[in-house]
């Protein structure tokens, strides 16, 4: 198994009812959400409890927009990573080369990195990054959506999130 981040600058049986915003019901509405959006913002959420910090929102507008962009790199740029720079929400992503990943998994694998992260200090270990992990985390960021491809031909699969409002700011902690 390989498993690779991207580092930007800047398995649950039941669908669960939560908070959705952006959504076509509208902001703060209660509906059910799909099996892997719950995974998601249940993982992503998880590990926000864990620091004190407000849980995510599920929003449909970012998760539309990963999905047309997890699909556009499997089906155009052959799985590969996607710029997240340019855009205007914060963003990560995971490529896991041989294995399906679950979307508990991908989130996990970004919170890894907080075993290299000093809160106290707010650097991370050298010779290691922390971006996803602080992005996770990110007290400011209120909504999140994601999506993921299978990429049939290599046998591997493109996780994307984003975070709106984007976290890791300069010279700001997270939490």
């Amino acid at each position: 198994m390989k498993m690779v981040d991207c580092y930007p600058v800047f398995l649950l049986a039941a669908v669960a009812t939560l908070q959705v915003s952006g959504s076509a019901q509208g902001a703060g509405s209660t509906v059910a959400l799909p099996k892997a959006a719950s995974e998601f913002l249940n993982a992503h959420n998880e590990a926000r409890a864990t620091v004190g910090v407000q849980p995510l929102n599920w929003s449909d507008k970012l998760a539309n927009a990963t999905s047309l962009l997890v699909r556009y790199q499997r089906n155009k740029m052959g799985c590969q990573f996607a710029n997240l720079t340019a855009g205007k929400y914060g963003g990560n992503q995971l490529w896991a080369s041989g294995m399906t990943v679950t979307p508990r998994m991908a989130v996990e694998e970004w919170v890894k990195e907080k075993n290299y992260y000093n809160h106290t200090d707010n650097t991370c270990v050298p010779n290691h990054e922390c971006g996803v992990y602080t992005q996770v985390v990110w007290r400011n960021s209120l909504e999140l959506g994601c999506a993921q491809a299978t990429c049939v031909k290599d046998q591997s699969t493109l996780t994307i999130c984003f975070y709106n409002p984007p976290g890791n700011v300069i010279g700001q902690s997270p939490y």
